[in-house]
């Protein structure tokens, strides 16, 4: 294998409404073992619906500002410097806990899930695809967490 780099803003971009996915290294570079994805978060938005893997584990590193989760029943806040992890089959989510944006390096092992992003990106804001692509990598999500979620931690998130 060659040597590769890859500079910060090279690679596909989407903005998901408060969360953008910049691809980093797919699956395919590491023979499946591993894929990484740049996540920037505007500033208290929710990822994502309480949902679980049932094929991934995911590890998450902060570059800048202030990542909430809530990893089963247990809320984490982490800073820049510090990885969390969240296991496959562990129902979890994450957001921007602070007032200035939040950058992660997500590592997702095996790879694969990173794909998972761009189907949905070409099918943002159709509710059927979701659940059909969300079925396909055997992710389960909890839509009707997103308003617990939002009053709880002060949060927003984008309308489908």
């Amino acid at each position: 294998m060659k040597p590769t780099v890859i500079l910060s803003q090279q690679k596909d971009f989407f903005d998901f409404g408060g969360l953008g996915v910049r691809w980093k290294i797919d699956g395919p570079s590491t023979q499946g073992r591993f894929a990484v994805v740049h996540h920037p978060m505007a500033p208290h938005a929710l990822a994502a619906p309480l949902h679980r893997h049932h094929n991934e584990d995911e590890y998450s590193y902060v570059l800048r500002g202030t990542l909430g989760a809530l990893l089963g029943d247990d809320v984490v806040t982490a800073r820049a410097g510090t990885w969390v992890f969240k296991p496959r089959e562990q129902w979890h989510t994450f957001w921007n806990a602070g007032d200035e944006p939040c950058e992660i390096i997500e590592v997702i092992s095996p790879a694969g899930f990173e794909s998972f992003f761009r189907e949905i990106a070409a099918d943002w804001g159709d509710m059927q695809k979701l659940a059909e692509i969300s079925r396909r990598y055997q992710l389960d999500m909890d839509f009707d967490s997103v308003p617990m979620l939002c009053e709880r931690f002060g949060l927003t998130f984008p309308k489908l």
